[in-house]
């Protein structure tokens, strides 16, 4: 057996950031920038108003409350030439240039307006600064600055920022194709009802799902009967379609399967024992330089292994990062014991799917799910976190581990 570190540097080293495009800022949401943004414009463009309010020379608010005559209105998205003299106002709204002669802007909420139609009178019941709820223009961005680095994930923030300095197209690594199909003619996902020895399909479905969330455009293959001649059609077929490809199913030691035969003749394979529980069997490869991953038949091991060896490298391939680790992995953290992970001394490091909670001292507590059989997916479902609990007797309540975040 070989340790899950060696395995995940196997498959990482084997999967290499693509190459990157170009694309409409717009339709780049969730991909990661390969190329710094540089700004263009002025952000805000001109000085504008924070607050609806009015428009005046903070001097004339020394002493409050005191009176201003109105000289005239401004409104986002309109100018004016109007000049604000001593002992005037002018009435403005959020968002709209700042008029002449102005040096700050009081709310609404202080004021009162007073006197009649064309000759109005503002009585203002306190002072403000110089500069009060003015937004100059280049606040937020100026020409020249580097709004974001490569590798910086475009988020819908990120989306508005790119928006508003104008910048319509990006350079990014775009998001992956990868086929996902499973094998056996034990597996069956019609509906109908099961004949001795049929299961139902699960594994599909839920890597489809898995890859979706982890940003790929996934095609769900099927299940491919135990058929050499079809099975190799297929795969080959998919090489020359995808970025990647992704099968469940008979990897293990013991398995007779078409896959490894079809693998092994076709593809250049790595056929893996890693030293976890469970996920033990792993196979990872390239056909036709397209990486390969064969993931284990029990659901709960496919997920797993998707989880810490799949997923990260098909994230790698997409130019992500997690920003503390510098890896693609999901976010990990050290964790509290909130009862015990109970497990006996095998050779292999334990996977164990918990329920994570931050509770109010500020740190997170994880509680195993009730069963962590490689066969009980009703149970794992259940979890938001993989415990990784070394060789050895486990660990007691209020002890340390570390845990993988299952988020998103």
């Amino acid at each position: 057996m070989i340790p899950l570190e060696e395995a995940s540097a196997r498959v990482l080293a084997g999967c290499p950031v693509l190459e990157p495009v170009w694309m409409r800022a717009v339709d780049a949401g969730g991909l990661v920038l390969a190329e710094a943004v540089i700004a263009t414009e002025l952000s805000p463009p001109w000085d504008n108003s924070a607050v609806d309010g009015y428009g005046v020379k903070a001097a004339d608010l020394a002493e409050v409350p005191t009176e201003l005559a109105v000289i005239g209105e401004v409104a986002a998205g309109g100018w004016s030439e109007l000049v604000c003299g001593p002992g005037q106002a002018i009435r403005i709204m959020t968002g709209a240039p700042i008029p002449q002669g102005v040096d700050a802007v009081a709310m609404v909420e202080d004021s009162e307006l007073i006197g009649d139609a064309g000759s109005e009178i503002v009585r203002l019941h306190r002072s403000v600064e110089t500069g009060q709820a003015v937004r100059r223009a280049g606040e937020d961005t100026r020409p020249g600055e580097r709004l974001f680095e490569s590798g910086t994930v475009i988020t819908p923030a990120v989306t508005g920022v790119l928006a508003g300095s104008n910048t319509r197209q990006v350079k990014v690594w775009r998001r992956l194709s990868v086929a996902v199909l499973s094998t056996g003619d034990e597996l069956v996902d019609d509906g109908g009802d099961l004949r001795p020895g049929q299961i139902r399909e699960s594994n599909r479905p839920m890597l489809v799902k898995v890859l979706e969330q982890a940003g790929c455009e996934v095609e769900d293959l099927g299940i491919i009967p135990d058929d050499e001649v079809h099975l190799e059609r297929v795969l080959r077929e998919a090489a020359t379609k995808f970025d990647a490809i992704i099968t469940s199913g008979g990897v293990s030691m013991g398995d007779y399967d078409v896959v490894k035969a079809v693998l092994g003749r076709i593809a250049e394979m790595q056929w893996m024992q890693i030293a976890i529980k469970p996920a033990k069997p792993f196979a990872f490869g390239h056909l036709g330089g397209v990486p390969i991953f064969g993931l284990p038949g029990n659901p709960v091991s496919s997920l797993v292994s998707c989880e810490m060896l799949a997923r990260p490298a098909l994230r790698q391939m997409m130019g992500h990062r997690n920003v503390t680790t510098k890896d693609p992995c999901r976010p990990r953290l050290q964790a509290v014991a909130a009862a015990p992970l109970v497990r006996r001394r095998d050779g292999k490091v334990h996977l164990m799917r918990v329920d994570a909670v931050f509770a109010p001292d500020g740190r997170c507590h994880v509680t195993p799910v009730r069963a962590q059989g490689s066969h009980q997916l009703a149970a794992t479902a259940q979890a938001n976190g993989i415990a990784i609990v070394p060789d050895g007797d486990g660990i007691g309540s209020g002890g340390a581990v570390e845990v993988v975040l299952l988020l998103g």
